[in-house]
């Protein structure tokens, strides 16, 4: 019988008050794990643990700290292999993404923390030369960075290691202690992870993990008096709700919500590298990713060619048992999100776009699976074209000139990240510069993982990854004295 994972509170594995759930395999319909059902009193006493493990985590040294970092990175590292399997019958994810962008990204995330340059633990000083009392009253300023204090983190189902390792690792490597609310379809890798930086010596209470499928979970972990910050990675729904609640308490925030991004794909671009680029909103994850290029405005002079290899490509991926070495597309997290992805096809149909590839429910004998599917002759009213869909579907909306390419661009609630491909860098520069989201793709979906991450609009508040995710776990403190 598989196991019935225990909750992580203050250094113990405590049973939990409301029971277990099944956590389902999307790719077998099979019982992957038992996950825990938290009480309200279990995550209030998560967080009030936190709260008294700050103090001492605080005052622990940054190389003491980076130390317990370095520890975990090296045990997630050592099992790979069996977390990878797990995060895959959680998530429905392919090997190769399990391995390499679930686990080997969340144990390069740790270590990423553990190696600090001491730059990017203060500020330097800064002298005032020309205060209100001219010279005489110059003043010594000195400005530091101090932890928030404890911070709840709630992630998302898509990538349960990644995510979770993404605000963990900074939070702890500045001195906050955290409580983990992880997505209920896919808790059991963030015990894990739980499990990993309990074996590397991280004191008790400083990270503790709830979970539950019910909202009262996340909401105590929110509202609860002894939190002082909360990151959110989510849909933009869900962070408005916890952003009010954030704002009576005066809480920090860190929200990373939807994204409908949109890839601009002007005349003289290289259409093979566009295929392949916003082709990966169909592997990878099967699309549910905030990142993805989902809205493809095609100038007119490609707009056909475009089109047509797109629906080539997407034909050609293998949909299927994510463990099987040749499968592309695996499943999606639920039966419930497949029918959503479905109905998001169905309405394309009905609002007028055509359905020039995929869509279908693959003839497969288990699993929440969806063809990729390509629309095209959108418009940018559609609301396949405005509203995250997170499945794999791209919408395919034709432009004239390059002012209406920007101008459709900007025309959305959403502004997480952009694409631009051009044979002209500096015309794609030009554009990018134009784009209202906190990131653009050149000619590329990748990521530098050392570049602000966030986004504008109802994307999302704040930036992180890289030194900026340990700005965004610390409060700026001044600190002045006598010139």
């Amino acid at each position: 019988m598989t196991a019935r994972q225990s909750l992580f509170v203050g250094g113990s594995w405590v049973e939990p008050d409301g029971g277990h759930y099944a956590v389902i395999d999307p790719a077998t319909e099979e019982t992957a794990g038992w996950a825990p059902e938290a009480s309200r009193d279990q995550v209030l006493a998560a967080c009030a643990a936190a709260r008294e493990a700050f103090g001492p985590w605080s005052r622990t040294s940054a190389e003491e700290r980076a130390a317990v970092l370095g520890r975990a990175a090296d045990l997630i590292r050592e099992n790979l292999v069996p977390y990878a399997g797990l995060a895959q019958a959680e998530t429905g994810a392919t090997t190769g993404t399990a391995r390499g962008m679930q686990v080997g990204v969340a144990a390069a995330r740790f270590r990423r923390y553990a190696r600090v340059e001491p730059a990017e633990w203060a500020i330097p000083p800064q002298i005032n030369e020309a205060g209100p009392m001219g010279r005489a009253g110059v003043m010594g300023a000195l400005a530091v960075r101090q932890p928030v204090g404890v911070v709840t983190c709630i992630t998302s189902y898509n990538n349960p290691w990644a995510n979770t390792a993404g605000k963990v690792a900074p939070a702890l490597a500045m001195g906050n202690t955290v409580v983990v609310k992880p997505a209920p379809q896919d808790p059991l890798s963030v015990y894990r992870m739980a499990e990993a930086l309990e074996a590397a010596g991280v004191p008790p209470g400083v990270v503790n993990v709830v979970s539950g499928r019910s909202t009262g979970v996340g909401e105590a972990a929110v509202a609860s008096p002894d939190v002082d910050m909360v990151s959110f990675t989510g849909s933009t729904a869900v962070g408005q709700r916890i952003a009010e609640v954030c704002g009576r308490g005066m809480k920090r925030q860190l929200m990373e919500l939807g994204g409908k991004g949109a890839a601009v794909v002007l005349d003289d671009a290289d259409l093979g590298s566009a295929v392949a680029g916003i082709g990966t909103t169909f592997s990878f994850y099967s699309g549910q990713i905030c990142t993805a290029p989902t809205r493809v405005l095609a100038q007119r002079g490609i707009y056909d060619r475009l089109v047509e290899q797109l629906a080539s490509y997407a034909r050609l991926l293998k949909v299927g048992d994510p463990r099987e070495p040749d499968t592309v597309v695996g499943p999606v997290i639920s039966a419930a999100h497949r029918d959503r992805v479905e109905s998001y096809v169905e309405l394309g149909r009905k609002e007028g776009a055509v359905v020039v590839a995929g869509g279908e429910r693959p003839d497969l004998p288990s699993g929440f699976y969806v063809a990729p599917a390509l629309l095209a002759d959108c418009t940018n009213d559609m609301r396949v074209v405005r509203e995250e869909i997170f499945g794999p579907v791209v919408a395919v909306v034709p432009f004239d000139d390059e002012e209406e390419g920007i101008a459709l661009a900007n025309d959305t609630d959403y502004g997480l990240i952009d694409y631009v491909w051009s044979g002209d860098v500096a015309r794609a520069f030009r554009v990018a510069r134009r784009l209202r989201a906190g990131g653009v793709g050149v000619n590329t979906v990748g990521r530098n993982m050392e570049a602000p991450f966030g986004g504008f609009k109802k994307s999302g508040v704040g930036r992180d990854v890289g030194s900026y995710a340990l700005h965004a776990y610390s409060e700026v403190q001044a600190i002045v004295w006598p010139g």
